[in-house]
């Protein structure tokens, strides 16, 4: 008895008619968050957590028809019990559970094991199926701890201190900005661009708090950054903006930058392995954290890591989603958003 499938609009579940994450316009989608390549504009009604309404509604439309609910709290759709558990990738990131007949499968969404604080930490859920995603699924991607993570920025911007530089950190609005915007706290004066700052009323609105920051606007004459630190979204990676700011060294904030060509490629000062995916070793452990009976790969290194899951005795295969076409992190590297 199947209970998803994989259509062009999106992943399906067939008893319950809705769809998770769907990348084309359908009349019910339950979205695990609220990064772009998972919450697209158009569905007829949306599903989330109570964390995503703000995100959802800011990026989608204020009069998006949506409905929300929190972690563990079960709802009948069709038949088909439906409840969303954390997936600590980011603020009001979920892992859906679907149980119908006695079957259970669970789509993850992104996920990560480390707890930033920033986003409920992650639950293993015991499921029959399980949708994993595999974005950082190559064995040469492992993440230094939050602790390590954080002294790495802030000795970054002290080093540049001493040499009479600002400090800039490329990271997302959404996810990666707050993260770096914690590492930092309040050890220097920090400055956002508005984007950031749109995203931190979400987190704001919810009673996350966040370190002080302000917010700087780049029409106006920024010489005062000089020495601070400057938290920008990578779209404005090699644009006038940018440039604007004086004696400038730059840091990309990129579960990418583990390796270390990739920092040479986007001529980065610093680079900072800071990802709100699962590395390799966590990936894993999620996969066998929820005793799966069988295991759908999707976006990122899936050929490989559903290969060395079937070595281990994990049945797994290998999906195509159109997740990949705007993942955050790939944006990062692309020097683009949204």
């Amino acid at each position: 008895m199947d209970v998803l499938a994989f259509r062009k609009e999106g992943i399906y579940c067939i008893p319950g008619k809705f769809y998770i994450d769907p990348w084309l316009p359908v009349d019910y989608a339950l979205i695990t968050h609220g990064h772009s390549d998972h919450a697209r504009v158009g569905m007829k009604k949306y599903l989330c957590h109570h964390h995503s309404v703000l995100i959802l509604k800011s990026r989608l439309g204020a009069n998006i028809s949506i409905q929300s609910v929190a972690y563990q709290e079960p709802i009948q759709i069709n038949g088909v019990k439906v409840s969303f558990h954390p997936a600590g990738h980011i603020l009001g990131s979920a892992q859906i559970r679907m149980e119908y007949k006695g079957k259970i499968v669970v789509v993850s969404g992104d996920y990560k094991l480390q707890d930033d604080h920033l986003s409920t930490a992650f639950e293993p859920v015991k499921c029959h199926e399980f949708v994993t995603e595999s974005t950082f699924g190559l064995p040469i991607y492992q993440w230094p701890s939050i602790a390590q993570l954080n002294k790495q920025l802030q000795d970054w911007v002290l080093q540049n201190k001493s040499y009479g530089k600002t400090s800039v950190f490329i990271g997302y609005s959404l996810g990666k900005a707050q993260r770096i915007l914690q590492a930092i706290g309040d050890s220097s004066a920090t400055y956002v661009h508005y984007s950031i700052h749109k995203m931190n009323q979400a987190y704001l609105e919810v009673g996350i708090p966040l370190a002080d920051y302000q917010l700087v606007d780049f029409r106006e004459d920024v010489k005062f950054l000089d020495q601070q630190v400057v938290i920008l979204p990578p779209a404005l990676l090699d644009t006038n903006i940018i440039k604007k700011i004086p004696n400038m060294a730059y840091a990309m904030c990129s579960g990418w930058m583990a390796v270390r060509g990739a920092r040479r490629w986007r001529s980065a000062d610093a680079g900072f392995a800071m990802s709100d995916h699962a590395d390799w070793k966590d990936l894993l452990l999620a996969v066998r954290s929820c005793e799966a009976e069988k295991v759908f790969v999707t976006h990122g290194k899936t050929a490989v890591f559903a290969k060395y899951l079937n070595e281990l005795g994990i049945a797994a295969e290998e999906v195509k989603t159109a997740f990949s076409n705007d993942d955050e992190e790939t944006q990062l590297m692309e020097g683009m958003e949204e």
